[in-house]
């Protein structure tokens, strides 16, 4: 059985058991956002 990774939302703390992620790389650092978060960073 493999294991189950759980991501964190880099702006808000929410993880990917409650909602969905993306991952973005800024400055060759790899962070993850929720959906709700997203377009705030967008859009600033």
């Amino acid at each position: 059985m493999s294991e189950k990774v759980k991501y964190e939302c880099s702006k808000c703390g929410t993880t990917s058991d409650e909602t969905a992620m993306m991952s973005f790389v800024f400055k060759g650092q790899t962070y993850w956002v929720c959906v709700h978060c997203l377009p705030a960073l967008i859009h600033g």
